[in-house]
């Protein structure tokens, strides 16, 4: 009887080694991957060494760029009261603000300046302010208030934020953190002043974006098959984006040129291709979401296989699909509302010109929009089916990792025969 009861636990035990994790990922499709990512990432690093920037360049002396480098201080408000408009004869009534600089180097210094009636309401006694400091001007000039400083509910909002996704994601949303301060330096330090310096701006937002999306990707996900895939597709799916911008850009006539902010920046570097500018912010736009897609793409796929090991790369292929066709509805819905609220004033301007629509879609200020929606979403289409057929055909040779449950049913079984040998 324990003969038998110990040859069943060995059968049992056996048969648990049989069933157990699949098989790794095979090394063929390993050495697929690295040979993909190895040689991109080293290119990225070398774009980031070739077209590093040092630094902002001066920009030209013109009209536009007057007062431009002035430098700011802040202050508080410290008292306000009406005062009559200079050379005004009429009944208009301005303000006078005085305000007390904490910083630069008249800190502690009372200053006032008048303002206009339309301006007259908008500060109060404790509002913290931005001035601009021009030592060459005269003293009545010299401060000039530009701006609420809003340094202090800005830094509290950031605070809130981090504490938020520290809080429910944990690790996961420290290493996002992490991932965001480098995707900004990455910004900041490389793609803005790269492009005034005249580099190519398609060149560096694809260098930028791809050293962007290798940081944060395998920062937060860890290096593993599942987020090689992520990388791949998203990679695939931002040189669609690039081809589409370019020639769309092209064919549409788009010049780039369509706001102050645009123009003020092509006045103060010449060199700068606003065409070029406008396809770079298109591919950095794009890159956010595209990130958010793969990775959910990937981890679908893999989260199908783990809970149904036997599933093979077409079963997971065809739950996978049906999971991105409703991600991509809903993304691309979230592109469309993203970018028609940030043009919401524009669009109000539009309804009440009494210009037909199609007259007004076809407008350079709202074509530019359309244009780069409906590229951006050409490439989110395209990332789920190309980034679900990777994942599926790597998950599928993957190792899924035993339930945690069966370890515990051999002492189980151990102890249930020992009973049934007692007895």
């Amino acid at each position: 009887m324990a003969h038998q009861d110990e040859h069943r636990h060995v059968d049992a035990h056996g048969h648990g080694h049989h069933h157990g994790p699949a098989a790794p990922a095979s090394a063929r499709l390993r050495r697929v991957i690295a040979a993909v990512l190895v040689p991109f990432a080293v290119a990225v690093v070398a774009g980031l060494v070739v077209l590093w920037p040092g630094g902002v360049p001066p920009h030209s002396a013109g009209a536009a760029g007057v007062g431009f480098d002035q430098k700011t201080v802040r202050g508080t408000v410290v008292a306000t009261a009406a005062a009559p408009c200079q050379g005004d004869a009429g009944k208009a009534v301005c303000a006078r603000v005085s305000v007390r600089l904490t910083s630069g180097s008249n800190t502690g210094r009372t200053v006032q300046q008048t303002l206009t009636p339309d301006m007259a309401g908008r500060w109060a006694v404790g509002d913290k302010v931005i001035l601009t400091d021009s030592p060459n001007a005269p003293a009545e000039l010299r401060y000039a208030i530009t701006d609420a400083d809003r340094g202090v509910p800005m830094a509290l909002l950031a605070g809130l934020f981090a504490v938020a996704v520290v809080a429910v994601g944990r690790m996961r949303g420290l290493t996002a953190l992490v991932a965001l301060v480098v995707s900004f330096a990455i910004l900041s330090l490389f793609i803005l002043p790269a492009v005034l310096h005249g580099r190519s701006p398609l060149l560096v937002a694809v260098v930028g974006g791809s050293a962007i999306m290798l940081v944060a990707l395998y920062l937060c996900h860890g290096l593993s098959a599942r987020t090689s895939v992520a990388v791949i597709g998203t990679l695939s799916s931002l040189a669609l984006i690039g081809v589409l911008g370019e020639v769309f850009i092209g064919l549409t006539k788009l010049t780039g040129n369509t706001s102050d902010e645009t123009a003020l920046v092509h006045s103060l570097y010449p060199g700068i291709r606003l065409d070029g500018l406008l396809l770079a912010g298109v591919i950095i736009g794009s890159l956010g979401v595209l990130d958010d897609v793969t990775v959910t793409q990937t981890s679908a796929v893999w989260e199908l296989r783990a809970a149904n090991p036997g599933l093979g790369a077409r079963q997971l292929y065809r739950a996978g699909i049906r999971i991105g066709r409703d991600h991509i509805a809903s993304t691309v819905n979230t592109l469309v509302m993203a970018y028609a609220g940030a043009a919401l004033p524009l669009l109000l301007l539009f309804s009440i010109s009494q210009r037909g629509v199609s007259t007004v879609a076809t407008s350079e200020i709202i074509a530019e929009e359309i244009v780069r929606t409906l590229v951006g979403s050409i490439g989110l289409v395209a990332s789920v089916p190309v980034t679900t057929a990777l994942a599926a055909l790597v998950a599928a040779r993957d190792r899924v990792p035993a339930p945690a449950a069966a370890p515990a049913a051999v002492p189980a079984m151990q102890g249930h025969a020992r009973h049934r040998v007692r007895r």
